[in-house]
């Protein structure tokens, strides 16, 4: 079974925006091994966001938001908007993405990928990051592929959004959120799994793309540890 462990993100400036997640998640950055911001053990999360270095940013590559984004958690209204300003003050800007009026608030980070600051929501308390979402054709299928890579349960589901949840309960909820929209360009965003059985993902329905990086049935990159 295989463990997920980051989530990659590209950036012009990894340590620039490594510190902004950690600053903004309370969680702390580190260089061993890459620009990572990491959980404080005591949080209960044990997945990193790594950033990769690459030479041109969102804005210069994609046009369309990306495919996978995060959400945050609120305990309170008050606390929410405490922490959209703090997510202003350190460089975000809140985002239309034509969502209309919803009770989060969109945002982007200073390299321009989207999150959101969700609303006081019961399921979604345990640590700053609520959840990572992938926008995905179909669900049940893609989170059902997942569950079986990592051996995160599925903890929801809708028609609409499936979540999966670590084993463990801590930690974000993997989940994957309906979409007409499909992959266009490459992914700024990727699921970073450790795994020695490169086969056994292949069996489970992933394929090798020509940049060498394997591809969950939707298409979507992925990366081995």
């Amino acid at each position: 079974m295989a463990a997920l462990r980051r989530l990659v993100i590209d950036a012009t400036r990894p340590g620039e925006l490594a510190e902004f997640w950690a600053a903004l998640l309370g969680w702390e950055v580190t260089t061993a091994g890459g620009v990572t911001a990491r959980a404080p053990a005591s949080n209960g999360c044990e997945l990193d966001l790594g950033f990769a270095p690459v030479a041109t940013s969102k804005h210069e590559t994609v046009e369309a938001k990306n495919r996978i984004h995060l959400d945050l958690a609120s305990t309170s209204p008050d606390d929410q908007a405490t922490t959209v300003a703090r997510a202003v003050e350190l460089g975000a800007r809140k985002w239309d993405i034509g969502q209309g009026a919803v009770p989060w608030q969109v945002m982007v980070d200073p390299e321009g990928n989207e999150f959101c600051v969700l609303e006081p929501r019961p399921n979604y308390t345990i640590g700053a990051l609520a959840a990572i979402v992938v926008d995905s054709l179909d669900p049940f299928a893609a989170a059902t592929f997942w569950a079986a890579v990592t051996g995160w349960r599925i903890a929801a589901r809708e028609d609409v959004i499936v979540g999966l949840r670590a084993a463990g309960g801590g930690g974000p909820r993997l989940e994957f959120l309906r979409t007409a929209e499909p992959r266009t360009g490459p992914d700024r965003l990727r699921l970073e799994v450790a795994d020695e059985e490169p086969d056994r993902l292949r069996e489970l329905g992933a394929r090798i793309a020509g940049t060498g990086h394997l591809l969950d049935p939707e298409g979507n990159e992925f990366l081995l540890a």
